[in-house]
């Protein structure tokens, strides 16, 4: 065991709106991308201090996690902290890293950084250099200039000797809540140690730092490819990528046979690995005939941002000789836009021939193929 650590999440959140530290932040509640990193850096022993009553809200969020416990927290921040000490069991010189569960994008080189400074000092935080200009404001107006030379940004997770920490809030006689440990630390007379932090390490706190969260996520990209034939049949229409055709003939299928959606729902299952539409929708089952295939495209959508992911863009194209793609191009684009919530220019639908080449230039079936991307987070 490396170290053991503490993840406060037992705020209100109410700048943010409530309960900050249970919302999805790049498709994963914001704890536990805490608990994960610690977790994935070594530490033996993860505690996580909640709310009074939050019990079932932790253990939905940190579900499949191994080696976390939660416990109740207190009035402030300084006595939550003091609860999630009170709930390790560990040798007096086990590192332990105090951490806000609203700071999300924790590095495990910040955390290594941090242990290796506890062998020279009494504690260790993350900080960054103040960059802006400062200015003091007295009733809206600037009231004069601040020297930020020597000024820091002071994050978290903060680092100490679990006696260390222990000892300091026993001896913490001042009337005013500390602001942090290392501030109850330094009033003991310890000596903590400044090591550069990470500008991703920012502390979400209002309304406008989710949406900068979301763009900073690390984010994976994928892509899928489908592909689906049909055969021709008796019929006065087709279903092609969600619009009904008027045709001399009609795909034959379990369901109605739009070999469009059927390859781009291929193509989304396929690009989270989540097998294709034969898996979730067997022709076997009878509740498929003559289903519409929008439901099977929704339920790969669905897929996605379940997972806090997202549809980029996809592209379709047709091979066929008959019927002609070209005059409801753009009805097609205009429906799968609609049904992915996608932009009209994320949505590409194409159509060829095969110089009546194949089944397809024999006009004995059609054939679509289907490419799309997809973000995911990291």
């Amino acid at each position: 065991m490396r170290f053991a650590a503490i993840v406060v999440a037992a705020g209100s959140g109410s700048r943010a709106g409530g309960d900050k530290q249970w919302r999805v932040v790049a498709g994963r509640p914001m704890v536990r991308w805490s608990v994960e990193s610690l977790l994935a850096a070594g530490a033996g022993q993860v505690v996580v201090v909640i709310a009074p009553g939050a019990e079932a809200r932790a253990d939905d969020a940190l579900n499949g996690l191994v080696g976390w416990r939660a416990v109740t927290g207190g009035a402030t921040r300084a006595a939550s902290v003091q609860e999630g000490l009170a709930a390790l069991d560990h040798s007096d010189d086990i590192p332990v890293l105090i951490h806000d569960a609203a700071r999300p994008f924790l590095g495990a080189a910040v955390i290594d950084r941090l242990i290796d400074a506890l062998d020279h000092a009494d504690g260790a935080l993350p900080a960054l250099p103040v960059a802006d200009s400062l200015r003091r404001g007295v009733s809206g107006l600037v009231a004069g200039s601040v020297e930020r030379d020597g000024l820091w940004r002071a994050q978290t997770p903060q680092a100490f000797r679990l006696r260390t920490i222990r000892d300091a809030y026993a001896a913490w006689d001042s009337p005013e809540a500390p602001t942090d440990e290392a501030a109850v630390v330094e009033h003991a007379g310890g000596r903590v140690r400044l090591i550069d932090g990470d500008a991703r390490l920012m502390k979400l706190t209002y309304p406008e730092d989710f949406a900068m969260a979301e763009a900073l996520s690390p984010k994976t990209f994928r892509i899928g490819q489908g592909y689906d034939v049909h055969r021709w049949g008796p019929g006065s229409s087709a279903w092609l990528c969600g619009l009904e055709i008027p045709h001399d003939q009609t795909l034959m299928g379990h369901s109605d046979a739009d070999a469009g959606l059927h390859a781009l729902t291929d193509a989304i299952l396929g690009a989270i690995a989540e097998g294709d539409i034969g898996d979730h929708f067997p022709p076997s089952d009878p509740q498929w005939k003559g289903a519409s295939s929008d439901r099977f495209l929704i339920f790969a959508a669905d897929r996605v941002a379940a997972r806090g992911g997202r549809i980029v863009n996809v592209d379709i194209t047709l091979i066929c000789e008959q019927p002609k793609v070209k005059p409801h191009r753009q009805a097609m684009r205009e429906r799968l836009a609609d049904l992915l919530n996608l932009p009209l220019d994320a949505v590409s639908v194409k159509a060829t021939t095969t110089e009546g080449l194949g089944f397809t230039g024999r006009g004995e079936g059609l054939a679509a193929q289907a490419v799309v991307s997809i973000e995911l987070p990291g």
